[in-house]
């Protein structure tokens, strides 16, 4: 079975590695293809700093970033599917990504604790 969802992360981020890491054994299944963007050698679909400065995901060739992007990725593993749908529910898209924008501007500090 093919991946259903691409995931984008910063593999140079222990915060995120920690996040995937989670995520890789949630999805049992094998639907999403994690990709690590912070090398040279990866093709990435847009621009890498725009990739690193955010959380992205593809899926059913769409790229989605931010609260939509975790949606994506919490649709494609079983135990996580009801968050993923009720994250991109119209009226909650705007909750999720106020929560996410709330997260970017402490991550520099969970990711020094992380480290």
């Amino acid at each position: 079975m093919a991946p259903e969802v691409t995931v984008f992360f910063d593999g140079a981020c222990p915060l995120c590695r920690r996040e995937i890491a989670l995520m890789r054994r949630l999805d049992r299944r094998g639907a999403i293809r994690f990709v690590d963007v912070s090398g040279d050698a990866t093709t990435c679909p847009i621009d890498q700093k725009a990739l690193l400065a955010r959380f992205h995901a593809s899926e059913d060739g769409r790229l989605f970033s931010g609260a939509r992007a975790f949606a994506a990725m919490w649709r494609a593993i079983p135990i996580l599917r009801p968050l993923g749908l009720l994250a991109d529910l119209p009226w909650a898209r705007p909750v999720f990504e106020n929560a996410y924008l709330v997260f970017l501007r402490i991550r520099p500090h969970l990711q020094r604790l992380a480290s």
